[in-house]
């Protein structure tokens, strides 16, 4: 599969998509949410692809919905349209999360409105000292819950952090965010796609069956209590047991040597 809006380049079983409208700061299209959502559910399948970073071309993430391409449009639309509209959006940020393989944003400046929550929905972020997050929802008049975003931010940076970015729709630095958790790491400048493929690249040589089950697991678990929590663990960890990664990470230790992990089959 080849998309036509956006760039792929699959290294070290690392796939690095660049969303690549920089005139537009990479301002998200109808075509641009529907291939992207598509692009992120064929990866599932792909033994090749064990971590994926997501970053935007020029010097933006992204910049939301497109004004011409689609605020505009969605004027002429009735409540069935815009229904349709808006599941399309949240279909995006339910394929990043439900993909196994970990996603690490980096955020190489602006990311805002649909692009803020792309980014959260991306396992880490990594971003550089140009970057700004805003859920600015608010300033177009729309409600701060969109695509996910009450979902996950509270559970990412805490509810009262939450509560106030998706109330105001502040746009904030690049410190903020680390200071609430909204970022992993900040790098300088260009460093932040280098340093985010890095990470992907570590995850990569990693487990992926184990980190599969990790993702799955810390979806799972957001909705069960301490023991049914400790039972899912349990039996999740169980299933990582029988697979031949947990064998090869022992053998490779009485040899001292680096494991070398399976894929997902």
């Amino acid at each position: 599969m080849t998309p036509n809006t956006f760039h792929i380049e699959l290294r070290e079983h690392v796939l690095t998509i660049t969303l690549d409208r920089p005139d537009r700061l990479n301002a998200l299209t109808f075509a641009v949410y529907e291939e992207l959502r598509a692009y992120i559910d064929h990866l599932e399948a792909r033994d090749d692809v064990r971590a994926i970073v997501l970053t935007g071309a020029g010097r933006a993430f992204c910049s939301g919905g497109d004004v011409e391409d689609i605020i505009g449009e969605l004027f002429s639309r009735d409540m069935k349209g815009l229904l349709q509209f808006t599941r399309v959006t949240g279909a995006l940020i339910g394929s990043l999360r439900r993909v196994s393989k970990p996603v690490i944003a980096a955020v190489n400046g602006i990311a805002v409105g649909a692009g803020a929550v792309i980014a959260l929905a991306c396992d880490l972020r990594i971003a550089n000292q140009k970057a700004r997050f805003g859920f600015v929802f608010p300033q177009v008049g729309l409600c701060g819950a969109d695509m996910g975003a009450a979902y996950l931010l509270p559970r990412v940076v805490g509810l009262g952090h939450a509560s106030e970015l998706l109330l105001t729709g502040d746009v904030i630095d690049v410190q903020q965010a680390a200071r609430i958790g909204l970022v992993n790491k900040v790098v300088a400048g260009d460093a932040v796609v280098p340093e985010a493929f890095a990470l992907a690249a570590r995850l990569a040589r990693g487990p992926a069956f184990a980190h599969a089950m990790t993702k799955k697991m810390l979806e799972d678990e957001a909705h069960l209590g301490l023991d049914a929590a400790l039972e899912a663990e349990a039996q999740a960890q169980a299933i990582c047991m029988q697979h031949p990664d947990f064998r090869e990470a022992h053998e490779a230790w009485k040899a001292k040597r680096p494991p070398v992990f399976e894929g997902l089959s």
